[in-house]
């Protein structure tokens, strides 16, 4: 953390990825925080830290082999590891693992912004099963690479936009995703433990925000209010939903006012 950070008492802020996006997603999040003096990290998930999007594109055999609980692990060092603890924000995949890093005691806020299914939260909308079902069609590769296609993209993605302009986001920040942890996803659900296990009634959990959108196709505003529904015990958790907002909501036009909600939450209720 830097020293004009630490007068200030400012936490610092680390973000955390989805599955099919890469580390850069949070590049306009990651200047606009910093120019309101934090100190803010978004390191990538196991073995792509360091690669480009053309490298990892070229050979994502890097992600294989991983799982949510080796990406938390993966998580939990780096925050550990850190001079203070930070305020945790995730997209996606990200929010869950925002979830359970807060199970684990860790940051002084979570905001998990669009995030995927914990386990035992068993909501599957028509259009998060349409954006997920091509890759759920071949079992035999579970432990396999699952690329999104650029009109896939646009379905899960960023639906706001117009398939030229989609295509263009997909050539500056897409990446290959790991089938076992889409797998893990998809069958959370019916499960009430796991890799995505969240403890709901944790009394010391650090302050939680989930953000849905309400144009979101991937993961619906649904699956975050059954989500919020599952939290008991007096640790705060809140839920904003943002209309018009799809799954692309970190890049999509106006995500300054997301942005600034999530850093208003978290340094209203935050742990000193």
């Amino acid at each position: 953390m830097g020293s004009s950070d630490s007068a200030q008492g400012k936490p610092p802020i680390i973000l955390i990825h989805g599955l099919w996006m890469a580390p850069s997603c949070w590049k306009h999040w990651i200047d606009y925080y910093q120019a309101a003096g934090y100190d803010v990290t978004a390191p990538g998930w196991p073995g792509l830290e360091g690669r480009s999007i053309a490298d990892i594109n070229k050979d994502p055999s890097v992600l294989e082999g991983l799982s949510i609980k080796k990406i938390v692990d993966h998580y939990d060092t780096i925050i550990r590891d850190m001079k203070s603890s930070p305020i945790i924000m995730g997209h996606s995949f990200g929010g869950l693992f925002v979830q359970i890093l807060l199970s684990r005691g860790l940051g002084v806020a979570g905001v998990a912004i669009d995030p995927a299914n914990p386990n035992d939260v068993l909501v599957l909308p028509w259009s998060q099963l349409k954006a997920v079902a091509p890759h759920l069609a071949n079992p035999f590769n579970r432990k396999g690479i699952a690329t999104l296609t650029h009109g896939q993209f646009h379905y899960a993605f960023t639906n706001e936009l117009s398939r030229e302009d989609s295509d263009k986001v997909y050539e500056e920040l897409a990446i290959p995703g790991d089938a076992e942890v889409l797998w893990q996803g998809a069958l959370a659900g019916l499960h009430k433990t796991g890799d995505a296990s969240v403890i709901w009634d944790k009394a010391d959990r650090a302050p939680l925000l989930l953000i849905g959108g309400g144009n979101d196709n991937l993961v619906p505003p649904a699956v975050q209010k059954a989500t919020l529904k599952k939290y008991t015990g007096p640790a705060i958790v809140e839920y904003k939903e943002f209309e018009g907002r799809t799954h692309h909501t970190a890049g999509q036009t106006g995500w300054e006012k997301v942005a600034d909600y999530a850093l208003d939450f978290a340094n209203k209720y935050r742990s000193k």
